[in-house]
């Protein structure tokens, strides 16, 4: 059994996430938990700061449970250094899946993310996990987090433009949806620019399955 955790406490959230994940590898066992005491979405550093100790209970509870792996469904990777800590299983955060998945597939990419607050935090984790050398840019889109579900049309439309922004300008071969709530950008998409997109969940679920 996978556990996929939301560290926000929007349900609607993880149950767009476990389903992507249950598509990507349908071999595999995946479980759905949100974070009931957590903020309704991660937006910045002091978002993430409220949802971590409720998470680290959950990834205490999945360990407990003997969770064959553990994936962090927030993009800032929020707590993953303490919940790796924590945990007796493999625990992946859906933004260092993404960044690596993206390097291996070659050449260099962008971030797409909602807002502007969150570019430092992405900018930091890229940083720490060695790949700042195929980034060409982290972009904020000006979407909020929960306006991919309430807004939709809106918002793809909006993140759809970044992403076609990206492709012109940064000198790229990926661009990395930079929110778990992205997971259905595509099927939104009437015209996607030439360039390959990387989900977080898809390669989290990928990679949780190989370990």
């Amino acid at each position: 059994m996978i556990v996929l955790i939301n560290p926000n406490s929007t349900v609607s959230m993880t149950d767009a996430m476990l389903r992507t994940a249950r598509e990507t590898v349908p071999s595999v066992e995946f479980e759905g938990w949100t974070s009931d005491y957590g903020p309704p979405a991660i937006q910045g550093a002091e978002d993430g700061k409220l949802a971590e100790e409720p998470l680290l209970e959950l990834v205490a509870k999945a360990t407990g449970q003997s969770a064959s792996a553990i994936i962090i469904g927030c993009f800032d990777d929020t707590a993953l250094d303490a919940a790796r800590a924590l945990a007796n299983c493999p625990v992946i955060g859906i933004g260092q899946a993404a960044y690596h998945l993206a390097a291996i597939a070659g050449g260099r990419f962008s971030v797409v993310t909602t807002l502007a607050i969150s570019i430092p935090i992405l900018e930091e984790n890229i940083r720490s996990y060695g790949l700042t050398g195929q980034l060409g840019r982290v972009r904020a889109s000006g979407v909020p987090v929960l306006a991919l579900e309430q807004d939709t049309q809106a918002a793809t439309d909006q993140v759809v433009a970044e992403i076609s922004k990206a492709a012109r300008e940064d000198g790229i071969q990926s661009v990395v949806l930079g929110c778990g709530g992205m997971v259905d950008i595509e099927q939104g998409i009437a015209h996607l620019p030439e360039i390959r997109l990387i989900d977080g969940v898809r390669a989290a679920a990928v990679f949780a399955s190989q370990l």
